[in-house]
């Protein structure tokens, strides 16, 4: 005995060791958890970021290629220019000689484009139109400049305006041309002799409007971008300087100033003109959205799944720890009452066999002792046989049609000795006449005994027990009350649990093996009933057990079942 009161400290010591463990690690597989998820959030949110900057950054570059697109455009009907001779063809203007074969070629090409409607040449020594002859057109009939009594303004203006840039640039420019525009009306090119830091003359070229904007530019645009749902932008070709829009993608948007989300400007030509943009959600940026939000309900029902298993893989292994402890409890406590009743009765045996008591009065005593201490090692036993086939699911019941007022009469007539003899005087109080139910005989009598016992063993010093019975349209209803200890609200919950006892310091030296209940709940349900408990701690319990009144229309015939078979009744 002693030995075993050394190894429970350590015992216990160990075990607080394993639950001290089993924490740790659960809070160790909780951080890793939350923080693999954290990391594939971030990493998700990262990666839908990044398709967006990525596909604002496609979108800009396709809005720079466009306008440098459109620049090409201008030059590549005159791109021969770039290839000429400028000193040849200096010499030959200044000796006013019949116009450079190569260059008549480029410029009878460049108004065979749409884009250009004619082109006009000043000299390096043009002032301003009012001089005679100051501006030429070219005939591309003999493919020569021709005068021009009355040149247009805009190309005054565009030649003007290239000679104020090039008598600033002269001096330290190094290529033979320079395109310089006049908006959207002329493209104009200055002819520059390199070597000689001298300009050549001026080509002016006027530039056809209606086919820049309404053929070429609205075309591209919705070639290169395509429907606002295509692109995922809505793009406007806008005339700032008149607050005009001159193309877009979607003509149902109007345009708003307050919402352009990017300007791209067309790079040295079309001053005026600029394209507006409303970023909107494009596919790839949608696709990616619907990515994340699949990725995340994923995510957040995989974490639902593991942090649940965890905690009900923790749960259990508290509650089998619970359960082991209880059975380590219920196995001593079971050892210690078996052996109290079989020294009783060895030692009673003892004298009895030697002889020892002779006297018929001190025979009975003994005879009675036997047989008390017989009856109480009966009933543990048949608690722990009761508890063995619920759990081997072997118990076997025989329902039959009975009343209940007449099993309780039975029964309290037949304990009123041993109830007496623990000092109370129970309530009855029986309705009558009952309505019969389905039940077995015997499992009722244990019902009645276990919940009888728990409120004589419980009741402390008010010695209270009552017990009664009632009927409603449905069923009738077995209530046992004392006013003993109560039951606390924490323990409410396990009372019906194998090996469980609410222990505290009122019930502590109350003997029990915390299988009364848990054999109780099992036969009620077998039975087809319900149990139930009020309880105020400290104040008393009230058990309540529901059977379903028996029907004619059900199936009255006596029959056994085992408790694995279900008992149907009428409603």
């Amino acid at each position: 005995m002693n030995n075993m009161k050394n190894r429970l400290p350590n015992r216990s010591q160990t075990m607080k060791k394993f639950l001290t463990i089993r924490w740790i690690m659960l809070g160790m597989a909780l951080f890793a958890i939350v923080s693999l998820t954290v990391m594939n959030v971030y990493s998700l949110y990262a990666l839908h970021e990044s398709t967006i900057s990525s596909a604002s950054d496609r979108q800009k570059t396709q809005l720079a290629d466009f306008t440098y697109t459109t620049r090409n455009r201008f030059r590549a009907p005159v791109e021969g220019i770039w290839r000429l001779n400028m000193e040849q063809l200096h010499d030959e203007i200044a000796r006013n000689a019949p116009l450079n074969p190569a260059l008549g070629e480029v410029l009878a090409r460049a108004m065979e484009d749409s884009l250009f409607d004619k082109v006009y040449f000043a000299g390096a020594d043009f002032q301003d139109c009012g001089q005679s002859g100051a501006i030429k057109i070219f005939d591309t009939g003999t493919r020569q400049f021709v005068n021009e009594s009355l040149p247009p303004q805009s190309a005054c203006d565009g030649i003007s305006l290239t000679r104020t840039r090039m008598n600033v640039l002269i001096n330290d420019y190094r290529w033979n041309t320079k395109v310089v525009f006049d908006t959207h009306r002329t493209m104009n090119v200055a002819l520059i002799n390199p070597r000689g830091a001298s300009i050549v003359g001026y080509l002016s070229f006027s530039i056809n409007r209606d086919y820049l904007v309404n053929e070429y530019l609205a075309g591209k645009l919705m070639d290169v971008f395509g429907t606002r749902d295509e692109s995922g932008m809505t793009v406007w070709l806008h005339d700032w300087l008149l607050n005009e829009v001159l193309a877009t993608n979607d003509p149902d948007t109007p345009y708003d100033r307050r919402g352009v989300e990017y300007i791209q400007r067309f790079p040295d030509l079309l001053d005026n003109w600029n394209i507006k943009v409303v970023f909107d959600e494009n596919p790839a940026v949608l696709a990616s959205a619907g990515n994340l939000q699949r990725n995340l309900i994923v995510m957040g029902a995989v974490l639902v799944l593991l942090l649940g298993s965890l905690t009900i893989m923790f749960i259990i292994a508290q509650r089998e720890r619970s359960l082991m402890e209880r059975q380590a409890g219920f196995l001593a406590n079971v050892t210690h009452e078996l052996k109290t009743p079989l020294a009783v009765m060895q030692a009673a045996g003892e004298n009895l066999a030697d002889g020892r008591v002779t006297r018929p009065e001190r025979l009975k005593v003994y005879g009675e002792h036997i047989y008390t201490e017989s009856m109480r090692l009966r009933r543990m036993i048949e608690k722990l046989l009761d508890v063995a086939k619920s759990d081997a699911g072997q118990q076997r019941i025989h329902p039959e049609r009975v009343n209940l007022g007449e099993l309780v009469a039975s029964y309290l007539q037949e304990h009123q000795t041993l109830i007496a003899q623990a000092g109370f005087e129970p309530v009855i109080d029986l309705q009558s006449p009952l309505p019969d139910v389905i039940a077995d005989r015997e499992n009722f009598q244990t019902i009645l005994g276990n919940l009888v016992e728990n409120a004589m063993k419980y009741s402390g010093e008010e010695k209270y027990l009552a017990v009664r019975l009632r009927s409603n349209r449905s069923a009738v209803i077995l209530e046992v009350e004392d006013h003993g200890h109560g039951i606390p609200t924490a323990a409410r919950k396990h009372i019906f649990d194998k090996f469980y006892r609410a222990e505290d310091t009122l019930t502590a030296r109350t003997k029990g093996h915390g299988l009364g209940l848990s054999i109780v709940k099992n036969l009620v349900e077998l039975n087809g009933g319900t149990i139930t408990v009020e309880s105020t701690y400290r104040k008393g319990s009230v058990f309540s057990v529901t059977f379903p009144i028996y029907q004619a229309s059900a199936a009255s015939e006596p029959r056994t079942v085992n408790s694995n078979a279900k008992i149907e009744y009428a409603s």
